[in-house]
């Protein structure tokens, strides 16, 4: 059973580290984004169904391509954000959420907190990008 959070809990460096009520405060901002996610997304493709592309204007015509090319592309970077949000709330059931992938140390409050998905700590994350500009720079 997931513990009942007081409406103003957060999580503070003071507190034994994802402890039940960090892990429930965390699944629940995870679902939150979830859902909100998943009501965009529908509000997208409802919208994509109402519009027809037989616009009589060749230029109208090329607006709306665009405008449908830039929606399926946030529609589709939404599916993937969702993917990773299914990843860490995985990971919450099985007690590794919050614990970077490379180091197994603790991630930052602060940072799960801006990024609920992150899966490495700054420093990783940091280490990772400095590598990436390496070999992509070869």
């Amino acid at each position: 059973m997931s513990p009942l959070l007081p409406p103003d809990y957060r999580p503070s460096e003071g507190e034994e580290f994802m402890n039940p009520m960090q892990r429930e405060y965390f699944r629940q901002k995870l679902m939150s984004w979830r859902s909100q996610l998943l009501r965009v997304t529908g509000e997208t493709l409802l919208s994509l169904q109402e519009e027809s592309l037989a616009e009589p204007d060749m230029a109208d015509r090329a607006t709306l391509e665009t405008d449908r090319s830039l929606e399926l592309r946030t529609r589709d970077r939404q599916r993937k954000l969702i993917s990773k949000i299914d990843s860490a709330l995985h990971r919450i059931d099985e007690g590794t959420y919050g614990f970077c992938e490379e180091t197994d140390n603790p991630i930052s409050l602060g940072r799960l907190e801006a990024r609920p998905i992150a899966t490495l700590s700054i420093e990783a994350q940091e280490q990772h990008e400095r590598m990436e500009r390496t070999h992509r720079d070869e």
